[in-house]
């Protein structure tokens, strides 16, 4: 049996503004997709780690195959022009620099060619995860000083070829996700620190339809995935309230792809990309305890309205094939924000997005490839503007 080991070399990312797709979506998951800023990434199949964006492609993917990457988030962001509005009380740090910090996102995929029809594979992937980090007496503390997401997706899949032009796809998404979140309390007169974690199944429906030899169109749809987390929160006061068991629910989107693939001759192709996310899911992040909360009435701990929205994602690209051995990836994205303004909050200052990107393949030999990518997003700057405490005056207007 033939084996093709392709290893996806580093895809490097600088940011200017959040460290992430829109939300805390990491796309990031193909260096080969990511040099075309991920256009045609739902068509391509030009190697197993688009199998993440289109289970059907496996189809294409000949043997034995390996694909091996892992991307490095380097992220550039700062809160500035903080202020209070009520001058008597000002608090605040004027700008906090540094919010969000460099990350490693690693992937790989290991695929099986069963027989003509029939193709096996594995996937492990990041893609979801965040870090922001305020200063701990920055003005809006009572908001938010570390927020930290992090996930783990194993992914079985299998492709079937149904015609020479139609092939079809599924996985099953067994997704771990942490989270960490820390702030302070009465204008910070104690912190508190909440962790928790998950263990949860997603699907994912994937369809392959080749025109001809050199057009080829990809549909893929990733479900909901409904988390519930499991932990505790602590904090420097005594209150039981403050330091129990609690549980809470973290929903990360559905995904609906659509992808074009055209070669246009021996040097140029094309490429095309769609894509709705699904944040509307995350309407509130509801914390609850064990303990009865007198506030509340209940064993609800924390409520935070979200109300986030569906997002559009969009992504041309374009491929030219300098020799036997070099391709030279580009593609420009639009992305939109998932979070209004009137409800943007420090934890996650999202806003919409322009992606630059470029790639290079090298063909070493017949049975090892290395992809390279290198992607400059450009944020809008994102305003925040919430009261310091829920039904106080004082508040903090950040950008």
């Amino acid at each position: 049996m033939k084996k093709l080991l392709t290893f996806t070399a580093l895809g490097t990312i600088l940011l200017a503004g959040n460290a992430m797709a829109a939300g805390f979506h990491l796309r990031e998951q193909s260096a080969a997709a990511q040099g075309n800023a991920f256009a045609g990434a739902t068509a391509g199949a030009e190697n197993n780690s688009y199998s993440y964006f289109n289970a059907a492609g496996l189809t294409r993917q000949k043997g034995t195959q390996v694909n091996l990457g892992a991307t490095y988030i380097v992220p550039r962001a700062e809160a500035g022009d903080i202020e209070n509005k009520n001058s008597s009380n000002p608090g605040g740090t004027g700008d906090v620099n540094n919010i969000v910090h460099a990350a490693w996102a690693p992937n790989g995929t290991i695929s099986h060619q069963v027989d003509d029809k029939l193709t096996v594979g594995m996937g492990l992937n990041v893609p979801f995860g965040m870090i922001t980090k305020y200063d701990s007496d920055w003005a809006g503390s009572d908001h938010g000083i570390t927020s930290k997401v992090m996930s783990t997706t194993i992914t079985p899949m299998a492709a079937y070829k149904v015609t020479d032009k139609l092939s079809v796809g599924a996985g099953l998404p067994i997704q771990y996700i942490k989270a960490r979140l820390t702030n302070t309390a009465g204008h910070g007169m104690m912190r508190t620190s909440i962790e928790g974690d998950a263990l949860d199944i997603g699907y994912q429906l994937s369809a392959l339809y080749e025109v001809d030899d050199n057009t080829r169109f990809g549909v893929n749809y990733r479900s909901q995935i409904n988390h519930k987390l499991k932990g505790d929160i602590s904090s420097s006061n005594a209150s039981a309230v403050l330091n129990q068991d609690i549980n809470a629910t973290l929903d990360t989107p559905a995904m609906l792809s659509f992808g074009a693939y055209h070669q246009l001759n021996e040097k140029w192709a094309l490429m095309a990309e769609y894509q709705r996310v699904f944040w509307s899911s995350f309407k509130s992040l509801d914390i609850y305890g064990d303990e009865y909360n007198v506030m509340t009435g209940g064993g609800l701990v924390s409520h935070t309205p979200e109300n986030w929205r569906d997002t559009n994602f969009f992504a041309l690209g374009a491929s030219y094939q300098i020799d036997d051995q070099w391709k030279l990836r580009l593609g420009v994205a639009y992305d939109e924000s998932a979070v209004k303004k009137a409800d943007r909050t420090p934890r996650i200052p999202d806003s919409n997005r322009i992606w630059y990107s470029a790639g290079l393949n090298y063909q070493y030999s017949e049975n090892l490839t290395f992809d390279m990518a290198y992607t400059v997003i450009q944020a809008k700057e994102a305003t925040v503007d919430l009261a310091d405490v829920p039904g106080k005056h004082r508040g903090v207007h950040a950008e």
